[in-house]
């Protein structure tokens, strides 16, 4: 299999020179791959795409894209693009010239594409992984902070290097999100292409390592435009994800079992003089079944029963864990109110035990019922 590490150039003659001898003993130590470098110019006039040429003389496996400077993304869509196209590559890096990404770790990262992930994520916020220790406080803070802002928003606590540059990633994986990325810069490049990653299935693990401090050349601090770019974009695509994605689906279809089981419990209750508990158990077992079918057609489409053998295999499961979340959840917040303060208050205990059971419910779906399949 090929690998194309794509570093990313603008102004970095002096970090060129420095990182491919560098990473090229790296290379020798890997047997298992074929290993190249694509540097990806962006018309730099310090003379970059110059001493990528001299390097290429005596290393025959480094290549050098030019083209214009519009920003980080568009750099790295344009490095990806050639090195599958042109290079025939497999597995594709991201990595910076400076060496604030340490090419030490490229081994770890292909041992993690070993073991059957899809794309490997470099972290400095995890056990292992660290910044600089002469970074400014404020500096410090604004990294730290920003990146789990992202992953408060996101509510995807595992991955804890939202922003980092230092990657690896099967081409499906490009290739799936190509044509999503391309109108981002910057920070905000980073961040969608990992979302769309995670949202799409792909298989990720991290490589903790020490972000080293640039030397050579003038950091690519990102503007204040692209922070706000990227606060921008997690704020969109989480509300996209919870009103037009599978939670919002799942509220729509919970909120139609909801109305199935607070009629019949209130025509059980008042018309026919059952008591709150047999009367919720008997509403839910209706509600559970037309949750389970608008759930599978629509909420989990793309994981939906396609057999009648998985048909009711999937419904039992959905009915064990809805059972247990409606008995112990729902109705025993029924049972305790009923016992305790009174039968008069039956449907309020009802709307704050269906309120706990939702989160039980889409997690017990998401996770176990129509989990996805491991790529």
């Amino acid at each position: 299999m090929k690998v194309v590490i794509i570093i990313p150039t603008y102004n970095e003659k002096g970090n060129i020179e420095r990182i491919v001898p560098i990473t090229e003993d790296v290379f020798k130590r890997i047997n298992n791959y074929e290993m190249e470098i694509l540097v990806t110019d962006d018309n730099s006039p310090d003379g970059t795409a110059e001493k990528v040429i001299e390097l290429s003389k005596k290393y025959k496996n480094i290549e050098l894209s030019s083209g214009m400077r519009h920003g980080l993304g568009a750099a790295y869509v344009r490095g990806m693009t050639y090195a599958i196209e042109k290079m025939g590559a497999d597995i594709v890096f991201e990595m910076d010239a400076d060496l604030q990404h340490d090419p030490e770790k490229i081994p770890n990262f292909l041992a993690k594409i070993d073991e059957g992930n899809d794309m490997v994520i470099g972290t400095r916020y995890s056990e292992g992984g660290s910044i600089p220790a002469a970074w400014p406080i404020h500096r410090k803070i604004f990294s730290i902070f920003g990146n789990l802002l992202i992953r408060t928003i996101m509510m995807r606590f595992w991955l804890h290097d939202w922003t980092g540059g230092f990657r690896a990633l099967k081409k499906e994986v490009f290739l799936k999100e190509k044509d999503e990325l391309t109108e981002f810069k910057g920070y905000t490049f980073q961040v969608s292409f990992l979302h769309k990653a995670v949202r799409d299935g792909f298989k990720i693990a991290e490589v903790p390592f020490h972000f080293g401090e640039r030397n050579i050349g003038d950091s690519k601090i990102a503007p204040m435009s692209y922070i706000a770019n990227v606060l921008k974009y997690v704020i969109t695509a989480r509300i996209k994800e919870l009103v037009f994605g599978k939670f919002g689906k799942f509220m729509v279809v919970g909120g139609f079992g909801f109305v199935i089981n607070a009629v019949v419990l209130r025509a059980l209750v008042e018309g026919f003089n059952f008591a709150p508990v047999p009367a919720n158990l008997i509403g839910a077992a209706c509600a559970i079944f037309s949750n389970f079918n608008f759930n599978n057609l629509w909420t989990f489409g793309e994981r939906k029963a396609n057999t009648v053998i998985s048909y009711f295999s999937k419904l039992i499961q959905f009915y064990a864990t809805s059972a247990f979340g409606v008995i112990f959840i729902q109705t025993g917040t029924i049972f305790l109110g009923d016992t305790f303060i009174g039968r008069q208050y039956y449907f309020i205990y009802f709307l704050v035990g269906t309120g706990v059971l939702l989160t039980w419910n889409f997690t017990m779906y998401s996770v176990v019922i129509w989990r996805k399949s491991r790529r």
